[in-house]
């Protein structure tokens, strides 16, 4: 956990598949309830490397801002920078893309435990 440094990124790309998606009309689109996942498993996997044996994490909060509809069998990719370190809370901003457009923007917060 020492070697977290604000600043560090990471990215994380997903296939938007049936399970990721909810109906709208007639239409099946990324849903905000994967991009919640989509974001946590991001900052989580940035986190992972850094943790010393006995270490976990678990998150603590997540603001949504779901940008623009994804359809299914598209591409949906996770920038996640760290933007805080304060002891054992991370925060992070996690901004989405798809193949055409900027989708969400996600404010993160992750605590590192004792498992």
């Amino acid at each position: 956990m020492d070697t977290l440094k604000v600043g560090m990124k990471d990215s994380l790309e997903w296939e938007v598949t049936e399970k990721f998606t909810t109906t709208r009309g007639e239409y099946k689109v990324f849903s905000t309830p994967s991009m919640c996942l989509f974001a946590e498993m991001a900052a989580g996997r940035l986190v992972t490397p850094h943790l010393k044996p006995g270490q976990g994490q678990v998150g603590l909060s997540v603001n949504i801002r779901h940008l623009a509809p994804t359809p299914l069998g598209k591409t949906v990719r996770a920038e996640a920078e760290l933007t805080s370190v304060d002891r054992r809370k991370l925060t992070f901003l996690i901004n989405i893309y798809d193949e055409v457009e900027q989708v969400g923007e996600v404010v993160h917060e992750r605590f590192i435990i004792d498992v």
